[in-house]
């Protein structure tokens, strides 16, 4: 049978002829197969072997990448906090091999700046998460939110990892990230501490203490604005955070404080 050729902008015939319904799934399965391309990609991309990767494991991954706010199922929050315990683990891990004669509290400080909501939001924009996320268009209009997403969907993410290749592959893939992040942390005399910089900053100012307030503003597990936080100073220096616990809240509000003070000062100069 001789196959005839098609002009420019001609449609198949045998695709033609399909019944509305055969057309759909044949979209659906070449959708299926664009996507299954797109996460072996980034598997790869990610230090792995794409070429192993089993359908189960892709759908593992699909779903570590699908956001709430798409409205698919399954989404991204079971991963996300399986990634969550996954991500303090590797990280006390790495900690203990980098810098085995840290003593147990700074490493515990250092933990939380790697692991912190900040941080996984950093990861998702050094692997350009944005280019495989699936999510809604209310999300996807609005700016403010891409943080909070990259921040869930890298956790999300790093529990997908572990549970297709184990811990080690975690560690393999985040250890050159932490690397970068902990040598800046510990070149910092605060340690990334902006609570104890401003407290430090006010007292030499005799202004006293920093003045906190926090509220549980949601109640969802793993939402990075959890709680809202502001700082006061006398005689009207004030700024506002949010993070998923009280503490990176309040960390985040010293550090907008102190960002607000560094500017003042800089255009004084």
């Amino acid at each position: 049978m001789i196959t005839p050729l098609l002009r420019k902008g001609e449609q198949n015939p045998a695709y033609v002829l399909l019944s509305p319904l055969s057309r759909r799934r044949h979209n659906t399965v070449m959708q299926e197969a664009n996507r299954d391309q797109q996460l072996r990609s980034l598997w790869n991309e990610l230090g792995n072997h794409p070429e192993r990767l089993q359908r189960e494991e892709l759908d593992c991954l699909n779903e570590a990448l699908t956001h709430t706010s798409s409205g698919l199922h399954p989404h991204h929050e079971q991963l996300e906090f399986l990634g969550d315990a996954v991500l303090r683990l590797a990280a006390s891990e790495f900690i203990a091999v980098a810098y085995p004669q840290m003593p147990v509290g700074e490493r515990s400080s250092l933990r939380a700046q790697l692991v912190s909501d900040r941080w996984l939001t950093q990861l998702g924009e050094a692997i350009t998460i944005e280019q495989w996320w699936r999510i809604g268009p209310k999300a996807s209009g609005d700016p403010t939110a891409a943080a909070t997403i990259r921040a869930e969907l890298s956790e999300a993410l790093i529990g997908a990892m572990y549970r297709i290749a184990g811990l080690q592959a975690v560690q393999t893939w985040l250890t050159p990230h932490w690397q970068r992040s902990a040598e800046a942390v510990l070149a910092d005399p605060h340690r990334g501490n902006s609570k104890s910089a401003l407290q430090e900053w006010s007292q030499g100012q005799g202004l006293g203490l920093p003045r906190y307030a926090c509220s549980e503003v949601s109640q969802r597990h793993g939402d990075p604005k959890r709680f809202q936080a502001s700082v006061t100073l006398p005689p009207d220096l004030a700024a506002d955070g949010w993070g998923g616990s009280r503490r990176e809240a309040e960390q985040q509000a010293a550090e907008a404080l102190m960002a607000q003070l560094k500017a003042s000062s800089s255009g004084r100069a």
